[in-house]
């Protein structure tokens, strides 16, 4: 009897359970700074998850796959047993799954890139061996993991410090903010630029030279820093309120670029960890529909994104409150002009990050620079309990989500192989 299909169907299954807790965490994870701060509302928060992490796994996430595939360990070495591989892809998607969904229910926030790897050395070693693991890959890999929150929470630190330097401590403040808004809303732009701009141009194979780029992130940013202010324009005022008060309107400012940064880190959700999930899916739909072809993103069709894309929306919708909490909250009290600092600077780390060929974790990025900005408070704002447990879960995803695939690999393997 043909096992393909029931293989492929239970493969679409635990795709969907496992985008639902990446929904439930890492989406959550990405939001959580604009929505712990209340910059904008929940419906507000509902459009831009759905709009800018559909835009950015259709629009982005095209080459993201391959790192699934043949990124940690050598596959090639199972061109010829189709069966393993696809037994394989099973274990680790169901071993993300029951990850990811336990951290969503713990409300600690973990990253699906850890996870994956985790998964796919366990197969690995248990399968070829660990020779068979790319060692030096994986070293990188986690090398960027260490040092992404360490740089973001630098930058948030000297982000927010900014901020209050510049506008908080005047005797004016208002009129600080309508001086200094319109950079950081540059600022905002430029990191826009790079992270949906560029990745949609790559999408359509459009290269462009250094001018060129130049001159679009120029563009962009005038672009994006005009209608930021068209924005603030709209927030009305009153000349003659009290110096508490004034404080209350500049971080109504600051709501407006806490909600454009928060698209832009949504894109890159989508652009990244979208495909990253469906890649296992996506590397057992070739096995099982184009067997006798060369596996690539040609061969899978754009419904495995739309798979993706509803369990995470899915996730984040229905499950998302416990991580938003943690991070949005837990942390770190964030107001909307520290969760701006916070997000920014998660952001333009994982902009250079991507740009220098490092491998980073969002969520751990995120999490970073929220204690970076929590920690220029003092340390007496950081709550040291639920930052101790969310590096807890970071040590324990890589072992735990690799022998869950082990064990998850000899059992599939012991039923159906």
């Amino acid at each position: 009897m043909d096992f393909s299909i029931i293989y492929l169907f239970a493969a679409l299954i635990l795709c969907f359970l496992m985008t639902w807790g990446v929904g439930a965490n890492d989406l959550a994870n990405v939001m959580s700074t604009t929505m712990g701060s209340k910059a904008i509302t929940v419906r507000q928060a509902m459009v831009i998850a759905i709009f800018f992490e559909f835009a950015g796994a259709f629009l982005g996430g095209g080459e993201v796959t391959e790192t699934v595939r043949d990124g940690i360990i050598y596959t090639s070495q199972l061109s010829d047993q189709p069966l393993i591989m696809i037994e394989g892809m099973l274990g680790v998607l169901f071993a993300c799954t029951v990850w990811m969904n336990l951290a969503s229910y713990l409300g600690v926030p973990v990253s699906i890139t850890n996870a994956l790897v985790g998964s796919m050395v366990g197969f690995g070693s248990i399968v070829l061996g660990t020779d068979a693991v790319k060692w030096f890959q994986v070293s990188h890999i986690a090398i960027g993991w260490v040092t992404s929150p360490i740089i973001a929470g630098i930058t948030g630190y000297a982000l927010f410090i900014s901020i209050q330097q510049t506008i908080f401590i005047k005797s004016n403040p208002l009129e600080k903010a309508k001086l200094y808004i319109p950079v950081y809303l540059f600022l905002v732009g430029a990191v826009l630029s790079f992270i949906t701009v560029f990745k949609g141009l790559n999408h359509f194979k459009i290269h462009l030279n250094l001018k060129q780029d130049l001159a679009v992130t120029l563009a962009t940013s005038i672009t994006i820093t005009i209608v930021g202010l068209l924005f603030i324009r709209r927030i009305p005022e009153n000349p003659n309120i009290r110096r508490r008060e004034r404080f209350i309107q500049v971080e109504r400012y600051f709501a407006v670029l806490m909600a454009m940064t928060a698209c832009a880190m949504v894109f890159a959700h989508g652009s990244n960890d979208v495909a990253l999930t469906v890649g296992p899916l996506s590397i057992i739909h070739s096995l099982v529909v184009h067997s006798n072809q060369p596996f690539g993103a040609e061969n899978y069709p754009a419904w495995i994104i739309l798979l993706g894309c509803i369990g995470v929306i899915c996730g984040f919708l229905m499950y998302g409150r416990k991580v938003i909490e943690t991070v949005g909250s837990s942390i770190t009290a964030l107001t909307p002009s520290r969760a701006f600092a916070a997000t920014l600077a998660a952001a333009t780390t994982v902009v250079v990050a991507t740009s220098t060929g490092i491998p980073v974790s969002a969520t751990q990025t995120l999490v970073g620079s929220v204690l970076g900005v929590g920690l220029a408070r003092g340390i007496g704002a950081l709550n040291l309990i639920v930052i101790r447990n969310i590096f807890t879960s970071w040590i324990l995803t890589l072992p735990a989500s690799s022998l869950l695939t082990i064990l998850s690999y000899k059992l599939i393997h012991y039923f159906l192989g």
